[in-house]
């Protein structure tokens, strides 16, 4: 095979964004796990308990597929052209925030492959509050020096196969010196949403009103 040479070509795109308008001084922007899509992080956000009082946004990743069924669905990145994708998701973010008009009150939440979306965001733009769920602390984010996170409810089934107990331990460990206040939740149950994390989620979209 003949040598070969790789560029990367910059070239604009347009994300996806699914919103349920509520009250603009409150935003809650969610981000979806791998393989799902803006709707059926939607369909979470809107069960917690007292969102009702907030504008809800779930912003959908910029790399869609289809699944077998023929649904799309979409991911954050891959580990090709790494650095690159985190700049255009942070980008992306950016402008997705922006575009709902810039709130009194912003939470961000992410589930599986999302919470690490959750955590740039959370490291990247400040907010009041950061809910994630079965996905760890990214290392970029880990890395930054001097990086602060708002309020922190981690989440986590205790018998997750993919965000494991020693995953969590870890990423207490270094959120203990990065988050203003950290908060713990393990439940009975799997890689999924509860309504133990419900209910934890929703005390603190209740004590930011």
């Amino acid at each position: 095979m003949p040598e070969l040479r790789e560029e990367s070509v910059e070239t604009p795109t347009h994300g996806r964004i699914l919103i349920r308008d509520g009250d603009p001084r409150r935003l809650l922007v969610g981000f979806h796990g791998y393989a799902e899509n803006a709707e059926r992080h939607m369909t979470e956000l809107l069960r917690l308990p007292g969102v009702e009082g907030w504008t809800v946004a779930a912003i959908q990743g910029l790399h869609r597929f289809y699944t077998k069924s023929g649904e799309v669905v979409a991911s954050w990145m891959t580990s090709q052209n790494r650095e690159l994708l985190l700049a255009d998701n942070i980008a992306y973010v950016r402008r997705a925030v922006a575009s709902l008009g810039i709130p009194e009150t912003l939470v961000f939440a992410g589930f599986s492959q999302g919470t690490t979306m959750a955590y740039r965001a959370a490291a990247a733009i400040p907010a009041q509050a950061l809910l994630v769920l079965g996905g760890d602390l990214p290392d970029d984010v880990r890395a930054q020096s001097g990086v602060q996170l708002p309020l922190t409810l981690v989440g986590r089934g205790k018998g997750d196969e993919w965000f494991t107990a020693e995953k969590l331990e870890r990423d207490v460990a270094a959120l203990q010196g990065m988050a203003k206040e950290l908060r713990t939740l393990e439940f009975e149950g799997g890689h999924v949403w509860s309504e133990e994390f419900r209910v934890a989620a929703g005390e603190i979209l209740k004590r930011l009103m």
